[in-house]
């Protein structure tokens, strides 16, 4: 037997598709070959492909009328019958060595990317309309990294051992939960749709996944990518069915033990409230880890470079239009730097093009379906009506052909407007410009605008500035940026995660995520038992 030492992971370099590059190429290769099949998705429960009678169409949210694909839809019998297989694998995993455990996810990891980068960047691009450089960041980099430094971080938790004193070896068993997980993944990060699953299977658990119903399309890819690693049949069952269906067999049920969640702040609060309500059926406490959103802030002191400032502005709002948990939302911004800092930003919101995935020199593509793009027009069309609003940028919209929003930025008078506290996730920006000598007040007002606590950024030169705004917005921003945008948190580098609102802070790309999927036992044996019921302090002589 062996002690068996991880590689130590480095973060997967970002390719650049620029013109005449190589991978410029095969990613062009790539949507070319996806756009002229139409797939058909099945679930995979038990290592079986299950379809249904119930077949649902997808399509691009920038062409609707292309049909990438169906994927079947699952009720009631397959989520019993992948918790059923998800149950049935569980001793063979769980008691399955650390290290055979690691050595199937970094083969995904060495799968994705190889073999599978440009096939899933593809379907990224055109299921979730995302632009080249944000799916490579996304569905390639980053959950390459989440594979590979997952399970360093694994390797670290299982050398994580007690003390012993004479005679006593003391240690600590790192068990996988006692029953099965659910992740609920969302639509915006591919690769948070493959983390979720992987960090809890890879600590010897077994998991129902259910992905948002518009990532499934790129979902289907890593499914792929992980059963080619190794993924034996049952540890990962991934289904397609109706939320509230789920929820009631899997909350109901005495073997549920943890759900791990990203998506809207609503719904982690109505499952947790149905776990607390089931409490008594289950044969432990569950354990409950979710990000769930954010209105994220950037504040700017007048001593902020301004045309940093400007280009943050831009990328951290309207990258993948807006819909990001990190986003900047709504902007602070110093009187005497306003104008200079407003005229780079409508600059580069003149230089900015909307359309296709497939043309590269588009910076803003399709928001990801219709529901999402009603409620964030409502909120742009609200805001036309209010003689306190002015816009700025944008304000135009059009879906004859997608669901395409123009980046807009909306000017406020009063901090507290809707736009300022509630979560939009589109292309909307909105700004309060502040006097600044009101620096530290308008630290305050950012502290308590939203329930939200996920992302933040200060701009400032000023030193003392910095300091301050770092101290008084302790406990607003999970994730805490100094002259840089709210967005791109990097595995291994910015563990990511936020409170109040925004979820549990449990740090996805952390070793504290992975914890949180193990039930430690600590075990004591004792090499010299005693053979005297007497202690010394019992002796009188």
């Amino acid at each position: 037997m062996s002690i068996f030492q991880i590689p130590t992971p480095k973060n997967e370099p970002v390719y650049s598709y620029a013109p005449h590059t190589k991978e410029r190429k095969a990613l062009e290769e790539a949507l070319t070959l996806l756009k002229k099949q139409a797939l058909d998705i099945p679930m995979y429960i038990g290592g079986e492909e299950v379809r249904t009678e119930q077949k649902v169409r997808i399509a691009p949210p920038h062409e609707l009328d292309h049909t990438l694909g169906h994927y079947h839809l699952g009720g009631k019998e397959e989520i019993e019958q992948a918790i059923t297989a998800a149950l049935n694998a569980k001793a063979m995993w769980e008691q399955m060595p650390w290290e055979q455990r690691a050595s199937i996810f970094l083969k995904a990891a060495d799968l994705i990317a190889y073999k599978y980068r440009y096939l899933l960047n593809a379907a990224t691009m055109l299921g979730q309309s995302k632009s080249a450089y944000q799916a490579e960041i996304d569905a390639a980099c980053e959950m390459i990294d989440f594979l590979r430094f997952n399970v360093k971080y694994m390797e670290e938790i299982y050398h994580q051992q007690p003390q012993s004193s004479p005679a006593l070896w003391n240690r600590m068993e790192y068990r996988p939960l006692e029953g099965f997980v659910l992740a609920i993944t969302p639509f915006n990060f591919t690769a948070i749709a493959g983390n979720l699953p992987t960090s809890a299977a890879m600590m010897g658990n077994v998991i129902i996944w259910k992905p948002a119903e518009t990532q499934i399309y790129s979902a289907h890819f890593l499914m792929q990518a992980f059963r080619e690693a190794g993924v034996p049949d049952g540890v990962i069952n991934l289904v397609y069915a109706d939320g509230p269906l789920l929820g009631n067999i899997v909350f109901n049920h005495a073997d549920f033990a943890g759900i791990h969640f990203t998506g809207g702040t609503k719904t982690f609060q109505t499952i947790w409230q149905l776990i607390g309500e089931n409490i008594h059926k289950y044969k432990s406490y569950p354990r409950i880890v979710g990000e769930t959103g954010g209105k994220d802030f950037v504040v700017a002191h007048n001593s902020a470079h301004k045309k940093a400032l400007a280009t943050a502005l831009v990328r951290g709002a309207f990258e993948y239009q807006g819909q990001k948990c990190s986003a900047a939302s709504r902007a602070y911004i110093p009187a005497d730097i306003w104008e200079e800092v407003k005229g780079y930003v409508l600059e580069d919101l003149k230089n900015i093009k909307m359309g296709s995935v497939e043309d590269f020199s588009n910076f803003v593509n399709a928001v990801i379906d219709e529901k999402s793009y009603n409620k964030i027009t409502q909120y742009i069309e609200t805001a036309k009506q209010d003689t306190n609003v002015e816009i700025i940028a944008g304000g135009n919209f059009d879906k004859s052909k997608g669901y395409f929003i123009e980046p807009t930025i909306l000017l406020v008078k009063d901090p507290m407007y809707v736009t300022m506290q509630e979560e939009i996730f589109g292309p909307v920006l909105t700004v309060y410009v502040y006097q600044p000598e009101n620096f530290e007040e308008t630290l305050t007002l950012v502290n308590r605008t939203s329930p939200y606590a996920l992302t933040g950024a200060i701009f400032a030169q000023d030193r003392y500035a910095i300091t301050l705004a770092s101290e008084k917005l302790k406990h607003a921003a999970g994730n805490f940026y100094i002259n840089d945008k709210p967005t791109g948190a990097v595995v291994g580098q910015q563990p990511f995660g936020g409170s109040r609102a925004s979820g549990t802070n449990d740090k996805a790309g952390s070793f504290l995520n992975l914890v949180r999927w193990t039930s430690p036992r600590a075990i004591k044996e004792n090499l010299v038992p005693p053979v005297d019921f007497r202690y010394p302090f019992m002796d009188l002589s």
